[in-house]
């Protein structure tokens, strides 16, 4: 499969304020920002405004794509940093099938502190690739201290928040009842059956928990609540028969995360 070109020139960034662009790459600007805690999680977020035509990846890339590393361990008072993933986008071109945003996305970060009620003080290094015709490696280092959140970043974070899956199961409202491999034209799918009250249109599917096969956009079968998603890299079906595979799904406002056990 042909792979977008690559410009192994990775830049290393000098730890910055927020909300000052990184001149090096002059394709994006990042900044952390900080939102309300409660319950003891200070609720954070790493936000990425992309020029336009460019975009960044999601945490399973796609089979061309690069994803995000996040490195928290020169924070200050930090027991664990959480990255909540808002819904992502497939893109389709030449270099082959990514996954991920354009435009502008934010990572919220749910921070829980060492000690409670003790300041706290992120420093992160992010690894990530943005890419158009070519993707360009970059490493950033930035820091925020917990503060009061100004109103704008606050509603900022809670946005991206919405757009977060949310986690259903076999008995949810809407949920895939059934997952199996088929043969489709001689190659093997996975086909899905909707349960529930079904998706409506434009639904999609991104398939997480196998490193030896890369599933492509789900297509509709002649009955509307079946999908199959054509899978490269699969040589022995059986060995996907019994795993556990983590679907993210979208159709038009809902967004749903489901584990599902492959028969």
């Amino acid at each position: 499969m042909k792979r977008r070109q690559l410009l192994f020139a990775v830049m290393s960034l000098p730890a910055f304020c927020p909300g000052v662009r990184a001149e090096a790459a002059r394709h994006y600007e990042a900044r952390l920002i900080s939102g309300e805690t409660q319950n003891d999680i200070w609720r954070a977020g790493l936000d990425l405004t992309l020029d336009p035509g460019w975009k960044t990846y999601w945490r399973m890339p796609g089979d061309a794509g690069i994803p995000p590393q996040f490195d928290w361990s020169g924070s200050s008072n930090v027991k664990s940093v959480t990255v909540l993933w808002p819904a992502p986008t497939r893109f389709t071109d030449d270099g082959g099938e990514t996954v991920g945003y354009k435009g502008r996305v934010v990572f919220p970060l749910d921070v829980i502190a060492e000690e409670a009620g003790k300041p706290i003080a992120l420093k992160l290094a992010v690894f990530l690739g943005v890419c158009d015709v070519i993707c360009i490696p970059v490493s950033l280092e930035m820091s925020l201290a917990q503060a009061t959140p100004g109103p704008a970043d606050a509603s900022l974070i809670a946005a991206f928040v919405a757009r977060v899956p949310e986690k259903v199961n076999a008995q949810s409202r809407f949920h895939i009842a059934n997952a199996t491999i088929v043969d489709e034209d001689g190659k093997p799918a996975l086909a899905l059956s909707l349960g529930g009250e079904g998706f409506t249109k434009d639904f999609e599917v991104f398939v997480e928990g196998s490193d030896f096969a890369y599933f492509h956009a789900p297509h509709p079968t002649d009955d509307a609540a079946n999908f199959h998603l054509p899978i490269d890299g699969l040589k022995d079906p059986a060995k996907l028969r019994g795993r556990t595979l983590t679907l993210t799904m979208i159709s038009e406002d809902i967004r749903l995360e489901q584990d599902v056990v492959v028969d």
